[in-house]
């Protein structure tokens, strides 16, 4: 524990890979080492690189050599933190890093009993999936897959717009899937649910979501609709990353890393746009969505329509922008589930005895 790492770097004029550019970028300038969100932004994009296969030199991830060297300290203090500050360290020694933090480390979180203490079952399946890494089995955690996949085949939960559902629905098939090493045979529950809460993400154009439900689709060895990944190439082009002074706020990076994921879980060349030295700047597209028009032109229609999608189509797309019709349009084109879903989304009735 008490190693010190030193290497030198020879930085190319114009390396031939973005990617000691984004390292350095997130490692060294956007964020101050001790904001959290240092940690999540070199999290998310170390287990880009990691879970693609990426090959990295050790000299490439220089600007993370400090704090692999103060880990341990860092997992002290910040225990909060510590699946971030866990799975950097994993990350690091997966892509060539020289060490063994990530075991020192995956046995302490282990020794505390982690998976009794977290309050949810996505965080105990994370934290199982990186003690994992280390041969480290994560007690307290009977029946966590039953519960997951539970959560999977709630399909109607996922045709309401619930970003936060949204998200812990494709994390669950990161962690079961390990990240598309070992893909889950999907149940059709489990299908429709992904299509339903894609179809939301697509109404919404919402970049960063749909890229982590097509992630997800692929790790289960099933093809995302063919519009929705059209969609997908035309935004990763929009992005844009601007140098800037000083550290970064709130910006899109969180989109440009799906996006790009998304590109390289299909075997496309990625962050080919990522020019970066020193801090950056990446704002993203952002294209009109119609989840909102829709969804107040639904409320309007509440207590005029059944929620038949054939009766209620053309009243609907009256009620719409030329925009958001095209895109609704689109949604319903992209998939044969769009009737299906249809009818949860709409909300239809009214609660309480009819």
């Amino acid at each position: 524990m008490g190693q010190v790492l030193s290497f030198s770097l020879a930085r190319a004029r114009k390396p031939e890979s973005p990617i000691p550019g984004l390292l350095e970028s997130f490692g060294s300038f956007r964020k101050d080492r001790l904001d959290v969100l240092w940690l999540k932004e070199n999290a998310e994009l170390l287990n880009v690189l990691e879970t693609t296969g990426s090959k990295i030199k050790s000299e490439v991830m220089e600007p993370l050599f400090p704090f692999y060297e103060g880990s341990l300290r860092h997992l002290n203090f910040f225990r909060q933190y510590y699946r971030f500050i866990l799975s950097i360290c994993l990350d690091l020694e997966d892509l060539g890093l020289p060490g063994t933090r990530g075991e020192v480390m995956a046995d302490w979180v282990a020794r505390r009993a982690v998976g009794v203490s977290e309050m949810s079952d996505l965080q105990r399946a994370e934290a199982r999936r990186l003690l994992a890494r280390r041969g480290i089995e994560l007690a307290g955690v009977d029946g966590l897959d039953d519960r997951l996949r539970a959560f999977m085949r709630q399909s109607a939960e996922f045709a309401v717009p619930n970003r936060k559902a949204a998200y812990e629905l494709t994390h669950v098939v990161f962690y079961l899937t390990e990240y598309g090493r070992r893909p889950l045979q999907l149940e059709p529950e489990e299908w429709q649910s992904l299509l339903f809460a894609g179809l939301v993400a697509y109404l919404d154009q919402d970049v960063d979501l749909l890229s982590e439900i097509c992630i997800a689709m692929r790790f289960c060895n099933e093809t995302p609709p063919a519009e929705w990944q059209a969609w997908l190439d035309r935004q990763l082009h929009g992005f844009s990353l601007t140098p800037t002074r000083g550290w970064v706020g709130n910006d899109d990076y969180h989109p440009y890393l799906m996006c790009n994921w998304f590109q390289l879980v299909v075997g496309r060349t990625a962050f080919s746009d990522a020019d970066c030295e020193g801090s950056v700047v990446i704002e993203g597209p952002h294209s009109p969505g119609a989840l909102r028009g829709v969804s107040m032109a639904l409320y309007t229609l509440l207590d005029q329509a059944p929620g038949d999608w054939q009766k209620i189509k053309s009243t609907l797309c009256q009620a719409l922008s030329a925009e958001e019709s095209e895109v609704l349009a689109q949604a319903e084109a992209s998939t044969p589930a769009f009737e299906a879903f249809f009818e949860t989304f709409a909300r239809f009735g009214q609660v309480g005895p009819q």
